[in-house]
């Protein structure tokens, strides 16, 4: 799979996706196929998102299975060193169907992202069941945030979308592994997910979480937001 860059990005989308501007980013599978499940898929989704927020030349799997251990390092030291394509702010992966809080650093950066992330991760599902064709609609959905208000109350529907799908209990979200919950408790270190700028709205995680805390059920009650999130 050739990896996909700002420089052969080509196509237009309706909406504009601007730099410097944040996004609520949805896409669901084809015919809800439910392909985050498991802990190799997972692992993998989690991999290529990392991966692929940071501008690359080449694919994940080329990374993976030609370069040897210390052209790895090097070649991420390297591409680390760049402005990443993206700031991700929250995260969260369903069966059948992902949600993202992304700003935009570049111009197509969002576009750039989603296109490899999406890729590479049909190749590797294609490739292990023995499945071929599209695995995600198209096009993926974006709608801009406009206020630091609205995208708290985004970041909480994100976090909450394992509660209210009935994935899990909200007792047991603390434990879902597959959502950037974890990095606001302060549960996992690392810098895949910008916490700071959530947090600062908030003063502490502590806060954040009794935001959260404060109306589990709140995605049966859009009215705030409705227009702010994809279902």
């Amino acid at each position: 799979m050739e990896v996909t860059n700002i420089n052969n990005m080509s196509g237009k989308r309706k909406e504009v996706l601007a730099t410097n501007e944040t996004y609520h980013v949805f896409n669901r599978t084809i015919g809800g196929e439910e392909i985050f499940s498991g802990n190799i898929n997972m692992r993998r989704i989690m991999a290529l998102t990392d991966y692929y927020r940071c501008p690359q030349k080449l694919s994940y799997s080329k990374f993976k299975n030609v370069l040897k251990n210390e052209e790895q390092i090097q070649y991420l030291k390297e591409v680390k060193s760049l402005a990443p394509l993206v700031e991700i702010y929250v995260f969260s992966f369903m069966p059948d169907h992902f949600h993202f809080l992304l700003r935009q650093n570049l111009d197509l950066g969002i576009r750039v992202f989603i296109s490899n992330l999406q890729n590479a991760f049909a190749k590797y599902y294609n490739t292990k069941n023995e499945r071929q064709g599209s695995l995600f609609q198209k096009p993926f959905k974006a709608k801009r945030v406009s206020s630091d208000e609205i995208l708290l109350h985004v970041s909480r529907y994100i976090h909450l979308n394992p509660v209210t799908s009935y994935l899990v209990e909200y007792k047991n979200l603390q434990s879902f592994q597959w959502s950037s919950y974890q990095d606001y408790l302060g549960l996992k270190e690392n810098d895949l997910v910008n916490t700071k700028f959530i947090l600062k709205i908030t003063g502490s995680k502590e806060n954040y979480e009794k935001f959260v805390v404060n109306q589990v059920d709140y995605q049966r009650k859009l009215a705030k937001i409705k227009k702010f999130v994809h279902e």
